[in-house]
């Protein structure tokens, strides 16, 4: 049937999509002008499937970021996580992304580094071949399984689930028809995961360096126990732009002093 721009704009709005606008300006720009494509893509978009994956990109940090089909969406609240890692990565340095998708926090520190090196890491063999389509260092297996950095890494920065199991249901209610639950559950409280990447990280991370990691509600204070035990030090909680936890950053000062 096709569409202008202001009808797309109407239908993406009265569908509950909050930046109707933007997302217009995307599709039609995807389509290029093809009215059998845009119907097709608007189709998609009517579903619930992730814009990203029907455009095959996203913003973040200011770069196009290549999103392939079943690749988790980068999200915007991230952004700041990876800004402040890029401050924490030495020039020269050595920074691991865990569970890195596609990419996009990686490809954050390479741009913002460019003297650095960086490699990601994901579970699902989508994300690596997607990691690497945008240029990214990736490997496959979980979490730090697949790499050989021990003792030297500056920073260690990751996006691992972080969901309590009890509250995956509270999602958008398109959100596992399309994205894997794998990419949210983090237990019963949100931390099983977040706590064995502050284990794992030990053998990783040199003195001095930096663990960044996203989180929400009150996983800081649930995990400053264990983050005390293994030698981390001068946590900092790390905030969105409106006020909400996102994430803590840690330096690790000294080794484990018992188990996690």
């Amino acid at each position: 049937m096709g569409y202008d721009r202001a009808t797309l704009t109407a239908i993406l709005s009265g569908a509950g999509f909050i930046a109707a606008e933007e997302e217009t300006a995307e599709l039609l720009q995807c389509a290029a002008g093809d009215a059998e494509v845009l119907d097709a893509l608007v189709a998609r978009r009517l579903t619930g499937e992730p814009l990203a994956w029907i455009t095959g990109r996203t913003s973040f940090c200011n770069l196009e970021i290549r999103v392939d089909p079943g690749v988790y969406v980068p999200r915007w609240h991230s952004e700041a996580l990876a800004r402040r890692a890029a401050e924490r990565l030495p020039a020269n340095g050595t920074a691991i992304d865990l569970c890195t998708g596609s990419g996009a926090i990686a490809r954050t520190l390479m741009s913002r580094r460019p003297g650095a090196g960086v490699v990601g890491s994901d579970i699902d063999p989508r994300a690596v071949a997607c990691a690497m389509a945008n240029g990214v260092e990736a490997y496959l297996g979980y979490l730090f399984g697949p790499l050989t950095l021990e003792g030297g890494v500056d920073a260690v920065v990751g996006v691992v689930p972080y969901v309590p199991t009890p509250d995956l249901p509270l999602l958008q209610r398109d959100t596992f028809a399309f994205e894997s639950r794998l990419a949210y559950d983090g237990g019963q409280d949100g931390t099983d995961i977040l706590r064995r990447v502050l284990a794992d990280a030990l053998r990783f991370l040199r003195r001095g360096g930096a663990l960044l990691l996203e989180l929400g509600a009150t996983q800081d204070r649930t995990l400053r126990p264990a983050l005390a035990r293994l030698g981390y030090t001068d946590v900092t909680v790390l905030h969105d732009e409106e006020g909400d936890v996102r994430g803590i950053e840690a330096t690790l000062t000294y080794g484990a002093t018992t188990d996690s």
